[in-house]
C-alpha cells in the first residue's frame, strides 16, 4: 500500500497555500481575519451568502472565508449581524448581499465585471435583478433552508410555482440569453440562481413531476441551467447538489408551520460533471487538485 507521503507526492495540490477558511464552531477564532474576507452561513443554506461566494469565486479574487453559525452555536464574541456580510481590504465591513456583489465591481475593477458584464447595460441587470420580487411568490417565506417554498401557514400551491417559473421564462426571453441578460454572465444570475438552484431541487419533492429543467414547459429556463452548469466557479464549488436540497425538506421549523412537509421521494441527481469543467476551474487555482477525485483524496 502507498504511504501517505506517497501519495502526497502525486497531488502537488496539497503542498500549494490553501484559502484560509476559518469555522469557529470548530476552533477559537479571537479576532477578525484580515484583508478580503467572506463571512458566509455555516451549514451552506443561506442563498444571500451563495450570491456573495458565487461573485468572488466568478471574479477570481483572493479571499478568507470565516463560517458563521446562524443557529445560535459558536458565533465569535466580536462577530455582529447576520449574513452575509464582507470585510474591505481596509478593514470596512459591509452587509446586504447584492449590495456587496455591484461593490466588488468597484473595489475590483480588473477583476470580470457583473454589474454590467461586457455587451449589457446596467439599466438591464438592475431590471432583472428587481424582477425577482414580483416573480417568484410574495406569500412566500424567504426561508434559508427552504427558500419560497411555504407561507408562514402552510404549503404553496403548484399553481403558485407554476407562476413564478412561467415569469421567469418570460424574463429569461426578453433577451438572447442564454444568461439572464444576454450571452454573458451578470450580477442578475448571481442573484437569481442560488432561488432556482433550490427549485429545481425542491420543487419535485413537493409536487409529483413539476420539474422546473423541463424543457419542454420552460425551454428558456432549462437553458440556463445548463449555462449554469457550465460555469466551472458555480458548477465545481458553489452549487449545492440536488440529494442534500431533497433532504434538507425533512428538517422542521423553517416554515409550513414548523412542520416538516410530505415530500414524493424525489431526488434529483448530482453527475459527476465534466472533466473539462473541472479543469477549468482548477486551471488557475494551485489549491485544486486537478480532477473531482484528486480533490477528494487531498
Amino acid at each position: 500500500a502507498s504511504s501517505w507521503d506517497s501519495l502526497a507526492s502525486r497531488l502537488p495540490s496539497l503542498a500549494a497555500e490553501q484559502p484560509t477558511l476559518l469555522d469557529p464552531v470548530l476552533a477559537p477564532c479571537p479576532a477578525s481575519p484580515s484583508g478580503l474576507t467572506l463571512f458566509r452561513e455555516r451549514h451552506g443554506w443561506c442563498p444571500y451568502s451563495e450570491k456573495v461566494w458565487l461573485a468572488l469565486e466568478v471574479k477570481g479574487l483572493a479571499y478568507t472565508t470565516v463560517l458563521i453559525d446562524n443557529m445560535g452555536g459558536g458565533r465569535p464574541d466580536w462577530y455582529r449581524g447576520q449574513t452575509p456580510q464582507i470585510q474591505w481590504a481596509d478593514g470596512r465591513t459591509q452587509g446586504e448581499s447584492m449590495d456587496i456583489v455591484k461593490a466588488l465591481d468597484a473595489e475590483y475593477p480588473a477583476s470580470r465585471p457583473l454589474y454590467p458584464p461586457e455587451g449589457a447595460s446596467m439599466s438591464s441587470v438592475a431590471q432583472m435583478i428587481s424582477a425577482f420580487r414580483q416573480s417568484f411568490p410574495s406569500n412566500a417565506r424567504p426561508s434559508s433552508r427552504a427558500a419560497y417554498l411555504f407561507s408562514y401557514s402552510g404549503p404553496l400551491s403548484r399553481s403558485d410555482f407554476e407562476k413564478a417559473l412561467d415569469a421567469t421564462e418570460k424574463l429569461l426571453a426578453q433577451h438572447e440569453g442564454p444568461f439572464f441578460v444576454g450571452p454573458e454572465l451578470s450580477a442578475a444570475d448571481v442573484s437569481w440562481a442560488p432561488f432556482l438552484e433550490r427549485y429545481a431541487a425542491q420543487l419535485p419533492c413537493l409536487h409529483d413531476g413539476l420539474l422546473p429543467r423541463d424543457a419542454s414547459r420552460w425551454p428558456r429556463l432549462a437553458e440556463w441551467y445548463a449555462a449554469m452548469d457550465e460555469v466551472p466557479e458555480y458548477a465545481c464549488r458553489v452549487k449545492g447538489d440536488g440529494e442534500s436540497w431533497g433532504r434538507v425538506l425533512t428538517m422542521q421549523g423553517y416554515g409550513n408551520a414548523g412542520n416538516a412537509p410530505q415530500t414524493t421521494g424525489y431526488r434529483q441527481s448530482t453527475g459527476a460533471g465534466a472533466v473539462d469543467l473541472w479543469e477549468a476551474y482548477a486551471g488557475h487555482r494551485p489549491h485544486v487538485a486537478p480532477s473531482p477525485a484528486e480533490e477528494a483524496a487531498a
